[in-house]
């Protein structure tokens, strides 16, 4: 066993040093975007449930960013084979860098109202669902099949260092300056990854056929119903999205109504999950081989909902950092193996399809939202958080003879 976590480590310290430039560009992209999310889901939902007082709207807030995903994330995986990704990427990212601007300058001007985060959320949210097919793909095609678990791990690390700068900066940031100081920094950081994607030397030729935007789409549904193993990928995603995840949203809530937190202690709370998965895509990048994959990704959705009734039932700052630790090193787990699992299954010509439909699995989160924050407002954030957990404990029970498969 020793002789074979010393070779993993020795394979992963190759790849960081043969890794291409391309790589770590897109890299930074993903890192760059995901430090932009959580700082400002962490500032809006702050801002939101000062002005309105609702957990609902609060979620529902953070909901509006998925929505895209399960909308369109089918069809843009079909769609990105038809043009060059690199420029494709580059247009998102602006649009995003866009969206902050304005809203910077509306906060500037003191008329922000909740509607106009309610936009920005959703438009920056189809940017976010372009993420598997379009920018993923990109890093499996410079990085190679025998090295993806390995990028990754990498990736998922990087959106985890977000985690825990992100929410930290955006509650800071709030405190002093206010939220149009977190949406110029969102706008430094979305221009400096536009710059990196320019930067990307290496061209992914669009499919042939790539037109028939729809029938590709279809093909995509058609083989995830088919097999087994992606099939079985898809349910566990779900489940993760509708009873796991959105659970963060409630973070501001159970941070400033249960533990007394202000906005630079809730953010520095948010940013303790962010913690705990920076050290989970460590231990998997040196440690994981592809024989414990299926478990792991499994075992990962289950300590997660436990992490996170951990979390809702914490009396004391101290043991909801604890709870969050769980829950950052389980959800480390679930997102490396999550795009990994579906792009090591799926046909090689198929991928961007496939992973446009993981997208849509991502996507059912809103149901999670507004199941969540309505419970919350009927009964409170700590309760409703607790029982959606459970919840998702026995959904994964009972759909063992599914994801035994993978």
């Amino acid at each position: 066993m020793g002789e074979n976590n010393k070779n993993t480590a020795s394979s992963f310290r190759q790849v960081l040093r043969t890794s291409p430039m391309d790589f770590w560009r897109l890299w930074y992209v993903g890192f760059v975007v995901t430090t932009v999310r959580w700082l400002e889901t962490v500032a809006m939902g702050l801002v939101v449930y000062q002005q309105t007082g609702s957990a609902l709207v609060v979620a529902m807030i953070t909901m509006l960013r998925l929505v895209p995903m399960g909308l369109f994330g089918a069809f843009l995986g079909a769609f990105a084979e038809r043009f060059d990704r690199r420029l494709t990427l580059a247009g998102i990212v602006g649009l995003m860098m866009v969206t902050s601007a304005l809203l910077s300058v509306v906060a500037f001007t003191g008329a922000l109202e909740v509607w106009h985060l309610a936009v920005a959320s959703f438009i920056n949210g189809c940017g976010w669902a372009t993420d598997n097919p379009l920018r993923r793909v990109m890093m499996g095609e410079v990085m190679g099949r025998d090295r993806m678990a390995i990028a990754m791990a990498l990736d998922v690390g990087a959106g985890n260092v977000s985690r825990m700068v992100g929410p930290a900066v955006g509650g800071l940031l709030l405190a002093g300056v206010g939220i149009e100081g977190a949406f110029l920094l969102s706008v430094a950081l979305y221009a400096s990854a536009v710059a990196a994607t320019l930067m990307v030397q290496s061209h992914i030729p669009s499919s042939p056929g790539a037109g028939a935007v729809l029938a590709r789409t279809w093909e995509g549904v058609a083989l995830i119903f088919s097999d087994r193993r992606l099939g079985a990928i898809m349910a566990v995603t779900v489940i993760y999205n509708v009873f796991a995840w959105p659970f963060t949203s409630m973070i501001p809530v159970i941070g400033t109504d249960r533990l007394l937190l202000g906005p630079e202690g809730v953010g520095l709370l948010t940013s303790i999950d962010g913690v705990g998965a920076f050290a989970g895509c460590v231990l998997l990048a040196l440690w994981l081989t592809p024989g414990w994959h299926a478990r792991a990704y499994v075992g990962g959705t289950a300590a997660y909902l436990v992490g996170l009734i951990g979390f809702a039932a914490a009396p004391t700052p101290l043991l909801a950092g604890v709870a969050l630790l769980v829950t950052g090193l389980a959800g480390a787990t679930f997102a490396t193996l999550q795009a990994t699992l579906v792009y090591l299954a799926a046909p090689i010509e198929m991928r961007s399809r496939i992973l446009g439909v993981l997208s849509v699995c991502i996507g059912t989160g809103p149901i999670g939202f507004v199941w969540l924050g309505w419970l919350a407002d009927l009964i409170g954030a700590p309760e409703a958080t607790a029982i959606t957990g459970v919840t998702g404990l026995l959904a994964l029970a009972a759909t063992w003879p599914l994801w035994r498969r993978i």
